[in-house]
């Protein structure tokens, strides 16, 4: 399924959102999908993210790319993931309002996946759920010794992918994250936090766990 990337502005609560938006004829879902670090240079043309979205198109979904507040044409200054969650469901909210109360997807790398569990707390609360997660190179406890990661419990279907040579948040931490939630990791060997030479793995990983 083939989609024109299109960038939109929405209203967030500070001010503008910029959105990258590829929306299939007649979605099944909503894919949301959240960059890296906005002060590590995460934006939502960060690869992983492309790859997350055009993966998400080609199931069907119609894939929306924020770009978090500080970066490109986004209004506001990094807020830690707080104000950031706030955005992400303006974006959604806007996104169903475009598309339909069609199942929802949400799908993050790094920060991204950090942001991405406390929306899935937030819309879980509200009593609409996530179809399901998808988490890259997630962020949680202590990345490089400079800020710690509170990443929230999500759903045993949830999608944890991690790179066995990541040098910016170790595998370990996953791990300690992960075992009280018995939530399985898929580890692919010799991939670095960034996913280099491994984008097409991401692809196949989710590609196969939605046509199964």
């Amino acid at each position: 399924m083939k989609a024109p990337e299109e960038k939109i502005l929405i209203d967030g609560p500070v001010g503008k959102i910029e959105v990258i938006m590829e929306r299939p004829d007649a979605p099944k879902g909503i894919a949301l999908i959240a960059h890296p670090h906005p002060l590590g240079g995460g934006a939502n043309t960060n690869k992983v993210a492309y790859t997350l979205a055009r993966c998400f198109v080609g199931l069907g979904y119609a894939a929306f790319r924020p770009n978090f507040r500080g970066v490109g044409e986004t209004e506001g200054v990094h807020d830690e993931g707080v104000g950031e969650t706030e955005d992400l469901l303006a974006v959604l909210a806007d996104a169903k309002c475009r598309c339909g109360d069609i199942p929802v997807v949400l799908a993050g790398f790094s920060f991204g996946a950090y942001c991405q569990t406390r929306v899935a707390k937030r819309l879980q609360e509200a009593g609409h759920p996530a179809q399901r997660l998808v988490l890259v190179g997630t962020a949680a406890g202590y990345v490089e010794s400079t800020r710690h990661y509170d990443t929230e419990a999500v759903p045993h279907d949830t999608i944890v992918i991690h790179g066995s040579d990541d040098t910016l948040v170790p595998m370990s931490n996953v791990f300690a994250w992960a075992l009280p939630l018995d939530l399985p990791v898929v580890v692919v060997p010799g991939a670095d936090h960034f996913f280099h030479r491994r984008l097409h793995v991401i692809r196949d990983i989710i590609t196969r766990a939605w046509r199964h």
